[in-house]
Parts: structure tokens; sequence; C-alpha cells
């Protein structure tokens, strides 16, 4: 740390500490201003010079340190100095006490802002390399961050210094004039006056409307820009069109029906998307089976003699499909149609930001809800085309079992279907460029799964990267290498599980001028708006989760903000995200991770209770995993809940529903839980956290007490 730094980082704790310590807040009170009105005034009426630039010295200090009085300051501002004079000195010292943070965090906070404000720092940045200074201009006039943070956020962008301020004065003057002539409103009350005169009460209407009205029309010339070119339809066929009959676009019109909207679901595979297909349902049907042939492997465990598991590989396919069809009316045309949903198949293109052509005909809409899902990744490997390559979508079509499956992946779906061929008979050789499974998880996490792995002979190839497929006498063979050498992996069946890519080709979005995120999904706003504010995008198109409930969540937001958003638009609540891995054991999260904890520099500890010390689970036979609990340092607030073990899934809901409701471990310790329950792990966990955080003093006291009545 050199010398300006450490000078630096001393006067603004001393600043601070003085503030604090002296109670400086009371002395820029608007209470402690009416009392010294008349003298503050007789003395700007006689010194208005230096009246005027120790108030703005004073106004650029509160901003440079961010000191929690700039709003009354303001105020005061107005009242003593008018409108005009006002705005001036407000505008120019806000400006210049914003520069001198920027500057600060620009060349001697850098490090510290970027660890204390990581997470909110990404959309920031985001709108920063979208937007440039129009971004700034944004968070001027409706601020949706302290403007402290905007200073020092943008401090650490590559914005510049000149353009910062310009962009910052110009951004701010409007509102800086809306509290100066609220505070010179203020100022002309007279002694005796009552305080809800006619200029008072509509300069604080003024006030208070003021963001509504800056927010609407920031958005109406946005709005003007962005359509430009367009010819908007004097009527409309539907209120809204739904591109995508996977879990979010089929809420998405489940819920405008149920409003009484005209709604238009269009369609071009199979209604109920990649979950019902492809996805979560056959992998769990085929899941199952190979848990029940696990459970017939370990039959002695259970005081059971069986014979040895055969699995006739074509029946437990059936299973699979008979599954998807038994759900499969859920997710109908006969069903949705029933509820008010013109269903439609075919391709769609949107053609203008109120058109959508399926095949000849082209429905005019005036809110369209892009919710095309995803699909799998293949990598163009050299060879793959030779080869049995298959891909969660392609996988369900297989009617015999792999002798020897590859799988290329090893997060949550590579590891489910791994462990399920594998339990099914199959040989499964699991091969990642990565040194652990389930690499989104903390190492503790997939240390356990990896141990079931091994002992139920699924072989791993860690830190490998492809190079190339080749055909042998015997099936086919991988090429990879591995720490630099080269290395030769045999197998029957390829199985690609490295991830999905958002639907995006061929509906007409680089013709408008959509933008893709890097991780290309379509780039939308806090409200899952996209560059047109009447077009939305859900799901795995938009990420930034890939979780069918995500879809679902993200679908009602879209729905309400679509229909409704001239009244009311929602912020999409990411607060609390679960997910859950369904291998055996399952692997269930909610919140932070320990290790997103540590990258966020987060004060916490960790509460761990083991599974292989709860009665039901060894009475079941499952006595293995563990529930890990994040809280904040000092306290029971849950940061996040991490499970592993029989039926996780199931278990996390308690957390799910407690820091939903804001509440902590100790309400899981104080409610009842039924024995002899799973469930009782959350409440055990709980207990370790009290029993790691006791009162010593008080407990020391408390025996005392005890001694005394013993005596």
């Amino acid at each position: 740390m050199n010398k300006a730094r450490a000078l630096l980082i001393i006067f603004i704790a001393a600043a601070i500490s003085a503030y604090l310590i002296f109670d400086l807040g009371t002395l820029f009170s608007l209470d402690n201003f009416v009392e010294q009105k008349q003298l503050i005034t007789g003395y700007v009426d006689e010194n208005f010079v230096l009246a005027a630039m120790l108030y703005a010295l004073l106004y650029v200090l509160v901003f440079a340190f961010a000191l929690p009085v700039g709003a009354v300051l303001t105020l005061v501002g107005g009242a003593v100095f008018g409108l005009a004079w006002g705005t001036v000195l407000v505008s120019f010292a806000s400006t210049i006490g914003s520069t001198m943070a920027f500057l600060a965090a620009r060349y001697l906070l850098r490090d510290w802002v970027g660890q204390r404000f990581a997470r909110r720092m990404q959309p920031i940045d985001q709108g920063i390399e979208k937007d440039g200074a129009f971004y700034l201009f944004t968070l001027r006039l409706v601020p949706v961050f302290p403007p402290a943070l905007i200073n020092l956020a943008m401090g650490v962008t590559s914005l510049k210094t000149w353009t910062f301020y310009w962009v910052s004065q110009l951004g701010m003057l409007a509102g800086t004039a809306v509290y100066v002539n609220a505070g010179t409103a203020l100022g002309n009350l007279q002694p005796g006056e009552p305080i809800l005169t006619s200029n008072l009460v509509i300069a604080f209407v003024l006030l208070g409307l003021f963001p509504l009205l800056a927010k609407r029309s920031l958005d109406f010339f946005k709005g003007r820009r962005i359509y430009a070119g367009y010819i908007k339809p004097k009527h409309f066929d539907t209120n809204m069109v739904v591109i995508g009959a996977g879990s979010g676009g089929l809420v998405s019109a489940y819920i405008a029906a149920q409003v009484k909207a005209s709604v238009t679901l269009i369609e071009r595979d199979k209604m109920g998307g990649d979950c019902l297909n492809t996805g979560c349902v056959p992998s769990k049907a085929l899941l199952r089976s190979a848990k029940i042939a696990h459970y017939v492997s370990r039959a002695k465990e259970f005081g059971l003699n069986t014979g040895p598991v055969e699995t006739d590989f074509t029946a437990v396919m059936d299973r699979v499909h008979r599954a998807i069809a038994t759900i499969e009316p859920h997710d109908s045309v006969e069903r949705y149609s029933e509820l008010g949903v013109d269903c439609i198949q075919g391709e769609a293109v949107i053609v203008s930001p109120w058109e959508v052509q399926v095949g000849d005909k082209v429905i005019t809409t005036q809110n369209i809800v892009i919710a095309s899902g995803g699909r799998p990744r293949m990598l163009a490997i050299p060879g793959v085309e030779h080869i049995a390559a298959y891909n969660s979508d392609t996988i369900w079509g297989l009617r015999e079992q792999p002798q020897h499956l590859l799988v290329i992946g090893a997060g949550p779906i590579g590891c489910e279907l791994a462990q399920a061929f594998a339990r099914l008979g199959s040989r499964v050789t699991i091969l990642t460029n990565d040194s652990n499974i389930m690499p989104r998880e903390d190492a503790d996490v997939s240390d356990v799964v990896m141990q079931q792995f091994l002992e139920e002979g699924i072989e791993f190839a860690f830190e490998h990267t492809m190079q190339r497929f080749e055909s042998s006498a015997h099936g086919h063979v991988l090429v990879a290498e591995y720490h630099g050498q080269q290395r030769s992996i045999d197998f029957s069946h390829a199985l690609f599980a490295v991830g999905r890519d958002a639907n995006t080709q061929n509906m007409g979005l680089e013709a408008l001028g959509i933008d893709l995120t890097e991780h290309g999904t379509i780039d939308v706003d806090e409200y899952l708006r996209t560059a047109y504010p009447n077009i939305y995008a859900v799901g795995d198109v938009a990420g930034p989760y890939q979780f069918t409930h995500m879809a679902s969540h993200q679908a009602w937001y879209a729905a309400v903000n679509a229909l409704f958003g001239r009244f009311k638009m929602f912020k999409v609540d990411y607060s609390i995200v679960p997910w859950a891995t369904f291998t055996d054991p399952e692997v269930a999260r909610v919140g932070l991770s320990e290790t997103e904890a540590k990258a966020q520099a987060i004060n916490f500890e960790v509460t761990q209770y083991s599974l292989d010390d709860l009665d039901r689970a060894i009475a079941d036979g499952e006595a293995r995993g563990f529930v890990k609990v994040i809280t904040a340092k000092g306290n029971d607030k849950i940061l996040g809940a991490t499970i592993v073990g029989y039926h996780a899934g199931e278990l996390l809901n308690e957390f799910i529903a407690t820091m939903k409701r804001g509440g902590r471990l100790n309400d899981i310790l104080s409610t009842i839980h039924i024995y002899p329950t799973l469930g009782e792990a959350n409440k055990f966990v709980a207990g370790e956290w009290r029993k790691a955080n006791k009162p010593e003093k008080l407990l020391a006291f408390v025996a005392r007490f005890h001694r005394w009545t013993r005596s």
C-alpha cells in the first residue's frame, strides 16, 4: 500500500468516525435547520459569496464521503439560496464530489471496490459495456443503485473521467432541480403559516412523482429510438404470442389465458418441450429403474436373497416412454385449447416488433414472449461423425444397452445418466477436462458423489482434452491428451453432456437487432425485456439458469409485465434459486455455496451435520452424505444450504421456505420435526450451529446459579 492510499484511507476513516462519534447527523438534520433558519439565512444575506463557497465545499465532502445527509443538504440549499442558485451550487458540488469518489475508486481503492461490490457491479459493468455513457445517464436520472455505489463502481469501469463528470452533471440536473425546488418551498414557509401550503404540496408531489416520470420519459425515448423504421399496427390479432411450448412458454400462455387475454402459442416440435420429451421426465424415469436395480443388487444388506440382476434394456426404455406418454396430456394442445390458448404448430419468425410469421400466416400481436428453450451442445471433434454419438435429446432412442458408455462431461446431466447406465449394467467412463465431477459444487460435495460412483464401478478420465475419434475392431476409440501425453480410451457409445445452447436461430432476431449475451442467450433486462420493450424472453433462451423451475418462475414475470406493464413492472426475483442433481446420493442446493461465499469475500461460517448419525438414514440403509449450511458470521441468517444424501431435493424445501420468508436457523431449530424422518437432519444442523455459538458467559453465570441453589 502506497503512502497516498494509506493517507486517504486514514482521512476517510477519520471523517466517518468524526461523523459518528460527534453525531454530526443531527447537525445536518432538517429539524436543526428549522431551528437555526433565521440565523443561517441572515448570514447568507450578509455574506452570500462566502456562504455559497462554504456550502458548496460542504456538499462536495458529503458526496465524496457518501455521508447520509445529501437529501437534507439539498433541501437546505433550496431554502437558503433559492431555486436558481441552489440548483447551480448543488449541481456542480454533487458532481465534483461524485467525481472525487470516482477517482478514489479508480486509482486508490480499485481492489477493495472490486471485492466488496463484486456481485452488484456485474450489471453495472454489463450496462456500461452495452450502452456506454447513456447507461450512466439513465442511472443518474433514475438511480436503481445508491449514488455512492454508482460513483465507486464507475471508477473501476473503462469510462473516462471527463465523460463521467459531464454525464453525471447532466443526468442529475433534473433531480437536483426538483429537490432544490422542494427546499425552496420549505424555505418560503412563514412562522405560523400552515405547513400544507399549495406550493409546498405541489413541490413534494413533484418530488415523489419525479422518479416515475423520469423513468417513463426514458422508456418513451428508448422506445422511439428502437421502434424507428417500424409501423405499429392499428389493430392486433392477439394480446400475446408465445414462441415455444416448453415450461416457460406453457406457463406464460397459461397465465395470459387465466387473465382473459388473447394468446397464441406456437411450437415447432412437441408440446411440453425438452423437460417432458427429452429431459426431466425421461431421465427421472430411467433413474428410477436404475435405482430399483441397485436396490436389488443390495438385497443382502436388507436380509433378502435374490438372484443376479438382469436388465431388460428394451423394457426399461419402454417404461421411460410410457412415463412420457402418461404425463403428455398435461401439456397437450387439447388441454391448452380448452384453457383458451390458440395453439399453432410451425416455425415462428419475428418479422417486426408486432408481427410473427408462421408459414404463410402473419399474426399481429401487442407482445411477444420468446420461450424457444435450448439444445444439447455437440463438440466438433474430428471423427465424431463415424461413431455412435448421442446427447440428452437422442439417447432415448436407444433400444440396445451400450456395452461401454463414454460420458463426455461431468456436470449434472452427465453424472445422472452415467450412474443410471452403470446401474443398469453398462460399463461407464466419465471424461472431463476438469479435475473433479460437478465443478459448480464444493469439493466435499463432489467427493461424496464420486466415492459412490467409484464403489459402483464407474471409471474416470479427469483433465483429458479430446483430440479425435477413431474406429477399431472392437468399437470406437477416443484419442485424448492427458498431461502432455496421448491416451486412447475404447468405448461402444458416446454421450455428449457438455452443456446446452440457447435456441436463437432462424427466428428473425438478427434482423431486429436483438442482442445475445456472451453465453449465447438473449440479452434481457431485469424485467425480462429484450431491446424491444414489448418482446420478452424466458427460460433457457434467456438464462441465467437452465432449470425447468426457473423457466416457470420467469414466465410469471414475463406474462404479467407484458400484459400489465403499463401500470406496474416487476423485476425478476433471483434472490433464492434452488437446484438439485438427481444422482444417488442426491445433491441439492439453495443460495451460496462455500466456494462462492469465499469468492465474494463474505464473512461467513459453515455448520455441517453428517447423515451417518441420523436414525432414519441408518434404518433405511442410506446413512451417507451431510447437510451443510452457510450463515453470516456471528448470527444464524442463512446464506446458503447444501444437502448431499437420500432425497436431498425434498429435504431442501425447508431451507428454501425458511430463506424465502426471511427466517433463520433458530426458526428451523424451534420447529417440531417428526421422528424418525430424514427431515430431522435440518433441525440437527441448526442444533449444531447453536452448540457452536452458545453464550459461554451466560452459561457460566447459569452454572454458578445452579451451584448456589444446591448449597
